[in-house]
């Protein structure tokens, strides 16, 4: 029996069932771009642990801040005893994300917090309760998250009754419904004014490319007319930046693309080399307009995880990650849409910098709203690719979209090798 084996039949009897894994296969250590399991058996990884390890799964410079901090304490409470490093992972989101007004940040442990505290801090700053999301949209697993997330399996289902004062509008997905950015963006607002009310509204949040709904990439003009929008009308723009941010886009955080400046951006993922650390970043008025003692946590910026993510930050400008990303754009693409000239079920490639995608479709189908999803097909794409040695996820609200998110320093020979990988899946399916 296998070492993977044996520790399957310890987990069967150890973990809970509700949390799943797409391998059955067992970790035992990374590298830039390739994972190897306790039975010697390598992937390619074009996952990166769902766009955390932009700067790899063992960046030196990582290692060792983490090495260093752990020697010196591990955790005192920000909120007890503070410390440097949570100043200056601060310093270092005030001045990266995008706007040039004075902000400040909070730091917290996942996505998900991260989304909640800027639920909270918009309601407090506006005194509105109003919080608008998306079609597609995905912002977390715990109660007011899942509310704010559209899909229901698995993420909501059997979990409700969900948190109040969320309402959901159209997003704008060019492959599905052929609008421009500020059509799509019209209807979105028409929306919001008629089944919310322009003045009720604390919050328009939204991701700049949707991650588990599809990595839908809205059409330009669709976020500046929001955030026009939202200024206008005293509500804040909050972009959700936890899988886009840190140079996975091409740009330290995709909001830069359309220059767009959100009132407050929440981040995660990328943020510290695979420690788990998150953030809300935002205007200085409105993130001091929460009350002392209003906004923190008891692990919220441990001191690991800040170090970790001042060495990776440092990594993403020595390296120029920015430029990495758009150096794998420039190898994955041509190839992508070079396979999709190839399969018919390949409705769409779609994304920015290094997160890309195929949506799968039946060819030839006809919805209302487009291509028929083939989510039976992306499924069978998916296993091959695993059995091949490449390691691949899926998401999108209908289960047809196989998405990439490759280590931002993986090489170009293995990305090659990926891409051999992957048409050979493809070619099987036909």
């Amino acid at each position: 029996m296998s070492n993977s084996s044996e520790l399957h039949k310890r987990r069967s009897v150890a973990v809970a069932r509700g949390v799943s894994s797409m391998l059955a296969s067992y970790v035992d250590h990374a590298a830039d771009g390739t994972l190897t399991d306790v039975d010697g058996r390598e992937w390619i990884d074009l996952a990166a642990g769902i766009a955390v390890t932009n700067v790899g799964s063992s960046s030196p410079r990582v290692v060792a801040a983490v090495q260093r901090q752990a020697e010196r304490f591990t955790h005192t409470c920000f909120m007890i005893a503070p410390y440097e490093s949570y100043v200056a992972v601060c310093e270092q989101l005030n001045a990266l994300t995008p706007g040039a007004f004075e902000k400040r940040s909070a730091l917290f442990n996942s996505g998900a917090e991260a989304v909640e505290n800027a639920v909270k801090i918009a309601r407090h700053a506006t005194g509105r309760r109003a919080v608008v999301v998306f079609d597609h949209a995905y912002h977390g697993r715990t109660n007011l998250t899942m509310a704010l997330t559209a899909k229901d399996m698995p993420y909501k289902h059997g979990f409700g009754p969900f948190a109040g004062e969320v309402y959901r509008v159209p997003m704008s997905y060019p492959f599905r419904d052929g609008r421009s950015g500020p059509d799509a963006a019209a209807l979105a607002i028409s929306t919001i004014e008629k089944q919310v009310g322009a003045d009720q509204v604390a919050a328009v949040l939204v991701e700049p490319i949707q991650g588990e709904g599809g990595f839908v990439v809205p059409a330009e003009g669709f976020l500046p007319s929001l955030a026009d929008w939202s200024r206008a009308n005293g509500a804040l723009y909050v972009a959700d930046e936890i899988q886009t941010g840190f140079c996975r886009t091409g740009d330290w955080f995709a909001s830069t693309h359309e220059h767009v400046e959100p009132d407050l951006v929440t981040t995660a993922k990328g943020i510290a080399g695979g420690l788990p650390l998150a953030a809300v970043t935002g205007r200085a008025d409105l993130m001091d307009a929460v009350h002392p003692g209003g906004l923190g946590g008891t692990y919220g910026g441990n001191p690991i995880a800040c170090a970790a993510a001042l060495a990776a930050i440092e990594t993403m400008h020595e390296l120029d990650l920015p430029a990495a990303a758009r150096r794998i754009e420039s190898v994955m693409l041509p190839r992508l849409r070079e396979l999709q000239r190839r399969h018919p079920f390949i409705g769409d490639v779609r994304g920015r910098g290094a997160m890309l995608a195929l949506e799968i479709v039946v060819p030839d189908s006809s919805e209302p709203w487009g291509p028929a999803p083939d989510p039976a097909r992306t499924a069978r794409i998916q296993r091959r690719a695993h059995e091949a040695g490449l390691l691949l996820l899926t998401c999108g609200t209908y289960g047809n979209v196989i998405r990439f998110l490759p280590p931002l320093v993986i090489d170009d020979a293995t990305l090659h090798t990926a891409l051999e990988r992957l048409a050979s899946a493809l070619d099987d399916q036909d």
